[in-house]
């Protein structure tokens, strides 16, 4: 498969959007919807959506993958977001009508700090070498996955330093109906975004794993190409969200031939997220480990060992894989 854009930055709706003055079925306490018209955004345009790849928006945590102390390491997402005096003066400021100024940033003053090994994220926009915030008020970035790091222990359970190899979920290279898991080479994966996905992850609306056996694994972004997507018109994209089976995904994400990426939520369309029976579900799934490619065996607990011990097993699901310790 070509190497695809990486997520590094928010994305833009494919549709210009408008705010809606009632509750959000998205975000808890969030007075407003955020809903696209139909048409087509300006953006969109530019980047010439109608020749992008449309994949599924999968629906996680971001995470990257580059170099840290010479090796090949996970990084999870973490952005800086301004201090408490910071966030006062920018709400004040989105909230004024009448301001036509554009708001002023200190960021050696206005945001909180960072661990020392933070990094931004590439493709935002730099003011006299230093990151500049997003239309939202933070500075996307990313901090190294260390080991033994409580905070970051579910993205620390599908990496595996030793061996270098990550616990990746994608498209069987042969069979576009069947989903494999395998352990993937961290060098293979060098400047690619992911999505972490799992029993604790943003509510768990793949229903993967459990409270006793939890389960999490990778998804390489752009990784589930879709094939039959319909017209790029609201009517007929909303007809396919609701009546297809291959619609039964979180939204859609467009991999442009300039890099840009474009996107559509089921939530801009007035639709509900999570759903029932999601499509990645529908699939069966095969475990692919090789383990006898590692000379010494993984620690018999982690999520490696598990799934070697259920190598070349085929599931009718993936909530219905169990890793019983």
């Amino acid at each position: 498969m070509r190497r695809l854009g990486s997520v590094q930055r928010k994305m833009p709706c494919v549709f210009v959007t408008e705010v809606k003055e009632e509750p959000s079925t998205k975000r808890e306490h969030q007075p407003f919807k955020v809903l696209a018209t139909e048409t087509l955004s300006h953006k969109a345009l530019d980047a010439d959506i109608y020749s992008a790849l449309p994949t599924e928006k999968v629906d996680g945590t971001c995470c990257y993958i580059t170099t840290y102390k010479g090796q090949p390491y996970l990084w999870a997402r973490l952005d800086r977001k301004p201090n408490k005096l910071a966030e006062k003066k920018f709400k004040n400021y989105l909230q004024s009508k009448q301001n036509s100024k554009e708001f002023f940033w200190n960021v050696e003053e206005d945001f909180k700090p960072v661990p020392e090994c933070w990094i931004p994220a590439k493709e935002i926009e730099q003011l006299n070498g230093n990151p500049m915030p997003d239309e939202n008020g933070h500075i996307p970035g990313w901090v190294p996955v260390e080991k033994h790091n409580k905070q970051y222990c579910w993205h620390s359970s599908v990496v595996n330093y030793e061996f270098e190899v990550a616990l990746i979920l994608q498209q069987h290279p042969d069979d576009p109906g069947l989903l494999e898991i395998s352990a993937v080479p961290l060098s293979d994966l060098l400047e690619q975004t992911l999505e972490l996905i799992g029993t604790n992850i943003n509510g768990n609306p793949y229903g993967l794993g459990s409270k006793k056996y939890p389960l999490h694994l990778l998804i390489p972004h752009g990784a589930f190409q879709i094939r039959n997507l319909p017209t790029l018109k609201h009517n007929d994209l909303l007809s396919w969200f609701e009546g297809c089976r291959e619609g039964k995904i979180e939204g859609i994400v467009w991999h442009c031939n300039d890099g840009c990426l474009i996107k559509v939520h089921r939530h801009h369309l007035g639709l509900c997220w999570p759903i029932p029976d999601t499509y990645m579900n529908s699939k069966p799934v095969i475990i692919n480990m090789n383990p006898n490619k590692y000379d010494h065996a993984f620690d018999t607990k982690c999520l490696f060992s598990l799934f070697s011990k259920i190598d070349n097993q085929k599931f009718g699901r993936l909530k219905d894989i169990i890793l019983d310790v």
